[in-house]
């Protein structure tokens, strides 16, 4: 079968060994994998709608996280035939909940900050990436704090993001942005305090998120891709990725690191014009863009849960 007709799809379900709570959050689990596929269409409609508005993207956070990224568009030539972000419902993979694209490296740059995220079983605290021109030049992380000496400390951490995260290269570049819109599963993930035994799949979505490495379209470029709505996602290249052209080996690295900002730490996301002007598609952690407000019901939800925890 042609590999560019073809597709698979990986649904995750957890086993009782998650807890005492195995079969509500068994149960909540059915219904993040079946959420409504038209709704949320049109709702990740309104955001790329928006985006592709927009030369490039911001992204702040709040409450001590110090992310302060701007990513780097691809430019439209007919926007009614061609679109940057991905509208990915459940024909693309299971949980719906996503608008995503391959940025351009040039102007991509700014520090990615997570003050608790998980990454390949691993909890990272106070993890710091800087990127310039689309690629990782610093990182660290806050793991070994009350380990020896403080320079000690860091080279730890900064071992600990190189072998997990850069797995073991030097430097890799931004493949994927996205903005997650499947805040029932943030909410229930919230409930059950079980964000860290998550798969990919499901924590990719419960908030905007950066992928190290490879573009989302690796080794596939060159297949077109369609949204719903019939225009092609152009954004399937960077700058590294169309080094194939020329040489196979400095394209591609092998690996595609998902890192999401929670909305308890997400401030600002902001779509900006070529003129300067902005629209705001999240302000404060909260969805404000027309269109989408249906999906704050389950961050408020979320919100009301944890301060319950707090008070217990």
């Amino acid at each position: 079968m042609p590999g560019d007709e073809t597709s698979f799809t990986i649904i995750a379900f957890p086993k009782p060994e998650i807890g005492p709570d195995f079969e509500a959050v068994f149960r909540e689990t059915i219904r993040i994998n079946t959420l409504d596929y038209e709704k949320y269409q049109k709702i990740q409609q309104c955001i790329i709608q928006a985006l592709d508005e927009a030369g490039y993207v911001l992204i702040t956070g709040r409450d001590g996280n110090e992310t302060s990224m701007k990513v780097a568009l691809h430019p439209l030539r007919d926007r009614e035939k061609e679109t940057n972000f991905e509208n990915c419902v459940s024909d693309v993979n299971i949980p719906l909940g996503e608008v995503f694209t391959s940025p351009i490296l040039k102007g991509t740059e700014g520090l990615l900050h997570v003050k608790n995220v998980y990454v390949e079983d691993y909890q990272f605290r106070n993890l710091r990436m800087v990127f310039k021109d689309g690629k990782v030049t610093e990182y660290s992380c806050g793991n070994f704090e009350d380990a020896g000496a403080a320079g000690d400390a860091r080279r730890q951490g900064q071992a600990l993001v190189k072998q997990v995260i850069m797995r073991n290269h030097d430097w890799l570049p931004l493949g994927e942005f996205a903005i997650g819109t499947n805040t029932t599963a943030y909410a229930v993930a919230r409930r059950f305090s079980i964000g860290d035994k998550l798969p990919i799949l499901i924590a990719e979505k419960m908030g905007p998120h950066f992928a190290v490495g490879d573009t989302c379209y690796s080794f596939a470029e060159d297949s077109p891709m369609y949204n719903p709505d019939g225009r092609e996602v152009i954004a399937r290249d960077n700058e590294i990725s169309l080094l194939r052209k020329t040489d196979m080996s400095k394209a591609y690295f092998s690996c595609h690191t998902d890192i999401t900002i929670p909305y308890s730490e997400l401030g600002d996301i902001k779509a900006v014009r070529a003129d300067g002007s902005r629209i705001d598609i999240i302000r404060q952690g909260r969805f404000v863009l027309k269109g989408t407000e249906e999906l704050n019901e389950a961050l408020d939800e979320a919100d009301d849960g944890a301060a319950g925890l707090d008070c217990e």
